[in-house]
């Protein structure tokens, strides 16, 4: 009951002013990041780790102004889901080398963790002719996950949601055939398959699953990185990664890191810290949260 009346309230404040939503999600972080004081820990945390040489005083204003991003770009799915589908044009804005997405090359986007990764897949599907598949976590709610696979396949070319219990066999045939698949490889996902690589220094257990894609799919790479702004979002497409995949997929999940640090660093406070980067260690080093 609950969540059906959560997904009316989003489609009842979709029309809504894009500063009122704005202003709605900052009270929202602000509340969050007053009261979840569990989630706040793992932020601190994360942020202690990669910036060891930041002050209190600037981790504070990041960790708060991430709880106000991740809420902000929560309530902007009202629009990115349900509004008219000229507003969601106008809002989400595609640039750079948007002609690396042209074509029927066999493609991998490299979509990282920023808070506006929902509004970069709905500019992407809504504005380039060409089908997107992409790998995707069920949620335990029955009706968000019904909620959440409609909104990101909202637009496109006949989606092709996967589950992660679908078999490798079936994303690199889509790949061959010109499907573009967008990956967000950049979480922990615990110990299986996943090797330890540096992300800002740390051994992190990372899936080396976008090289692994790009080899079997012969596929080229492209980064996109979606920015939040204050008349919706920059969804930037970044030219194709020279030389990747390598044919050593430890180095190229390590260069991966240290490029995705890069992005990270023009815009801290909208990448998800929220999440447990560093929940899996390496063997015999103690747990961090």
């Amino acid at each position: 009951m609950i969540s059906h009346l959560g997904i009316l309230f989003m489609r009842a404040i979709a029309p809504l002013p894009l500063p009122w939503l704005r202003a709605l999600g900052y009270v929202l972080g602000l509340v969050l990041y007053a009261l979840v004081w569990s989630r706040r820990k793992v932020v601190d945390v994360n942020l202690r780790l990669c910036f060891p040489h930041w002050s209190d005083a600037q981790r504070r204003k990041v960790a708060r102004d991430t709880f106000v991003h991740v809420a902000q770009s929560f309530v902007d799915r009202a629009w990115l889901w349900h509004a008219d589908p000229e507003v969601v044009r106008r809002r989400v804005v595609l640039t750079g080398a948007v002609r690396e997405l042209a074509g029927n090359d066999a493609t991998i986007v490299f979509a990282p963790h920023f808070v506006g990764l929902d509004a970069g897949v709905t500019g992407l599907t809504q504005q380039l002719p060409r089908r997107f598949i992409g790998i995707y976590t069920r949620q335990s709610n029955p009706v968000v996950d019904a909620w959440v696979l409609k909104g990101r396949h909202r637009f496109g070319i006949n989606p092709r949601p996967m589950s992660r219990n679908e078999g490798v066999r079936e994303i690199i045939s889509a790949l061959r055939d010109g499907d573009i698949m967008y990956l967000l490889p950049d979480m922990n996902f615990g110990p299986e398959e996943s090797i330890f690589v540096p992300f800002y220094g740390v051994p992190a257990a990372t899936v080396p699953s976008l090289s692994r894609f790009a080899r079997l799919g012969r596929a080229k790479v492209v980064p996109v990185i979606t920015r939040m702004r204050r008349g919706g979002y920059e969804v930037r497409v970044h030219e194709a990664w020279a030389g990747f995949p390598s044919g050593d997929a430890e180095a190229d999940t390590a260069l991966m890191n240290r490029r995705l640090q890069d992005y990270i660093d023009e815009m801290p406070s909208q990448y998800y810290w929220v999440h447990k980067r560093f929940k899996t260690r390496p063997p015999g080093e103690p747990t961090v949260y």
